[in-house]
């Protein structure tokens, strides 16, 4: 199968929509995370500028291990309340950071990395993992930001 990803175009919500769509697409009839997990970082790093990192952490029921990913090497292993991916795994909430060096307890996989957002992975009550995505620009996430990423985990929670 080949996959073409067009362009995104309009607002950022619409470009979010338009990404939500592809990967929809892309993750269509396939139920093995690890594949998805990595045609949608992939298509997350590709499409959306100034990123530096996209990927996932799995909880592997003590801790978050890393899974598909582009950008540089990465932290194997993350405690559950450590860093920004172990805070979003702890609280199941979305952590929007504009500055990682200002975040208690950073972890600085990628000294290039300025900002982050992490969505917590849930299926119901249970931790699947965290949706993990840096950029080396300060402030780079907003609102529009999280609500995209969100509506990105979601498409691949779909998917288990």
């Amino acid at each position: 199968m080949s996959f073409t990803a067009t362009a995104l175009t309009g607002s950022k919500p619409e470009q979010y929509a338009q990404l939500v769509e592809q990967a929809r697409a892309l993750m269509h009839g396939e139920r093995d995370r690890i594949a998805n997990a990595a045609n949608l970082s992939a298509l997350v790093y590709h499409a959306l500028p100034e990123l530096n990192w996209v990927g996932f952490y799995f909880f592997d029921g003590r801790e978050l291990v890393v899974g598909p990913f582009q950008g540089l090497p990465a932290c194997v292993r993350i405690p559950l309340g450590k860093g920004v991916c172990g805070t979003a795994a702890a609280t199941r909430q979305t952590q929007v950071v504009p500055d990682v060096d200002a975040f208690p307890g950073h972890i600085a996989c990628d000294s290039a990395s300025r900002s982050e957002v992490v969505v917590p992975l849930l299926l119901g009550e249970t931790l699947i993992g965290v949706f993990d995505i840096d950029s080396p620009v300060p402030d780079r996430f907003d609102a529009d930001d999280q609500r995209g990423l969100e509506a990105l985990a979601q498409a691949f929670l779909d998917t288990l």
